[in-house]
C-alpha cells in the first residue's frame, strides 16, 4: 500500500501490519463487536476461513489494542480516500431526479457521543461534574453517490465553519448546508468560482433589499411568499463583506412553517431552490444509517487515536457495501443487504450470487470428503 509508505506505520510491527489491522476493524465493524475480546476471540474461530484475505494469524488482544493506541488513524483516512476516488464512478444513479442533481454537493457535521471526556464536547457541564466527550465528523457528500467525498474528525466542541473555508468545488456545482455555516466572505468567493449555494437565512443576519421579484400564481400555490434581491452583510464598517444574494420566503403547509432560503443562483425558479435545499435532508439519511448500521456505541479504545481509526474504518466498511449495492442488479435495502453481508462474511458462499439471487442457492455438504461445505 502507498499509503502505508507515506505514513510508514508498520516499522514498530513485526506481525500485525496496517492491513492485518484494516481487516481486523472490518470484522469488528461487520460482526458489530463491542469489545476487543469478541474481535480476537471471534478471530480465533473463524481463522482458517480468514486466510484466504492474507492473514497468517490472528491478532493478540494486546497487540490489537496496542495498535488502536499507536497507529496513526491518516493512514485508514488515505485508504478510504483511495477506495472513494478508485470506485466513485460506480455509485451514481443512472436515474438522474434533475437537472442539477448530479451536480449538488451537500455539508453537514454530526456528533458522536463519548462516554469519557476525551475530545471537548459543546454544552455545559452536567450537575453531576461529569463530562462526556465527543467527536465531530464534518462531512462532504455528493448527493448522486451518498458516501462522504470529503471528512474532518474534530472534537465535538469545535465550530462548523472551519470546513466550508477554501472548500474546492468544481466550477458550476452547487453547495447546500443549513445556517450554521455562515461565511460571508466564502459565499463571495464561491461566487467568484461560480459556484452556486443555497442555505437558510439565519434570523440574526442583517441585509438590504434590493428589487421584489414578482411572483406567478403557480408559484403562490406552491407556498412562495416572496422573491427578493439582497445584500447580505451591515454597513457599520466598509471592510465588511457584503454579498450579493436571492432571498425566497417559502411556506411549508404540510408543517406550518416559514423558511427563509438564500443563495446565489438567480437564473432558477424559486421552487427549484426550495427543492435543492429540502434535498439537504440526504446528509441527515447517511448520519442515520451509519450509525444505526455499525458499532458506533462502543469504541475499542479510549484515546482519540483509537476512535479516529475505528470511524475511518466503519466509513470504508459502508463504502465498500455501497459498492456492492451499486453493482447488484436486483435492489437491497440497505439495512438488509448489511445483514445479509454479517451473517454469511464467514461461510463459504459466493456472496455477490448469494445476494443476487438468494432463494434459488443451496449449500450442499460433502461428508464423505470431509470438504467444507461449498456453494452449487
Amino acid at each position: 500500500m502507498s499509503s502505508v509508505a507515506k505514513f510508514d506505520c508498520d516499522k514498530r510491527y513485526r506481525t500485525f501490519k496496517t492491513y492485518d489491522h484494516l481487516i481486523t476493524m472490518l470484522y469488528c465493524i461487520f460482526h458489530k463487536c463491542t469489545s476487543l475480546r469478541e474481535v480476537t476471540t471471534g478471530m480465533q474461530v473463524c481463522y482458517t476461513k480468514l486466510k484466504h484475505l492474507g492473514l497468517n494469524h490472528s491478532p493478540r488482544r494486546s497487540t490489537f489494542s496496542d495498535a488502536n493506541q499507536r497507529r496513526v488513524p491518516e493512514v485508514f483516512e488515505a485508504i478510504y480516500q483511495g477506495l472513494y476516488e478508485q470506485y466513485h464512478k460506480v455509485l451514481p444513479d443512472s436515474r438522474k431526479k434533475s437537472k442539477w442533481f448530479g451536480r449538488l454537493y451537500i455539508v453537514d457535521s454530526t456528533t458522536i457521543s463519548l462516554f469519557k471526556d476525551i475530545l471537548k464536547n459543546a454544552g455545559r457541564t452536567p450537575v453531576n461534574g461529569k463530562r462526556k466527550g465527543g467527536i465531530k465528523v464534518h462531512t462532504l457528500i455528493k448527493a448522486d453517490e451518498d458516501v462522504p467525498s470529503l471528512v474532518n474528525l474534530n472534537c465535538a466542541a469545535s465550530h462548523d465553519v472551519p470546513f466550508i473555508k477554501g472548500l474546492q468545488l468544481p466550477k458550476g456545482s452547487i453547495v447546500v448546508f443549513d445556517k450554521a455555516y455562515i461565511d460571508y466572505a466564502q459565499y463571495k468567493l464561491w461566487s467568484e468560482e461560480q459556484v452556486s449555494w443555497v442555505c437558510r437565512l439565519k434570523t440574526s443576519s442583517i441585509y438590504e433589499i434590493t428589487e421584489e421579484k414578482e411572483i406567478t400564481p403557480h408559484h403562490e400555490k406552491q407556498g412562495i411568499i416572496s422573491d427578493q434581491l439582497i445584500i447580505l452583510g451591515h454597513t457599520s464598517h466598509e471592510n465588511i463583506t457584503r454579498v450579493e444574494a436571492r432571498l425566497i420566503t417559502f411556506w411549508d403547509s404540510e408543517n406550518e412553517r416559514e423558511f427563509k432560503f438564500i443563495t446565489n443562483q438567480f437564473t432558477f425558479s424559486p421552487l427549484t431552490i426550495c427543492q435543492i435545499y429540502k434535498q439537504r435532508w440526504q446528509i441527515e439519511l447517511l448520519f442515520k444509517r451509519i450509525k444505526s448500521n455499525y458499532p458506533l456505541q462502543y469504541f475499542l479504545g479510549d484515546s482519540e487515536n483509537a476512535i479516529k481509526i475505528q470511524i475511518w474504518c466503519t466509513l470504508i466498511a459502508d463504502l465498500l457495501i455501497k459498492i456492492i449495492q451499486s453493482t447488484l442488479k436486483r435492489k437491497w435495502a440497505f439495512s438488509n443487504l448489511v445483514s445479509m453481508i454479517r451473517i454469511h462474511l464467514m461461510t463459504y458462499t459466493g456472496l455477490l450470487a448469494f445476494l443476487e439471487n438468494p432463494e434459488k442457492m443451496t449449500l450442499s455438504y460433502d461428508y464423505s470428503n470431509n470438504k467444507d461445505p461449498t456453494l452449487f
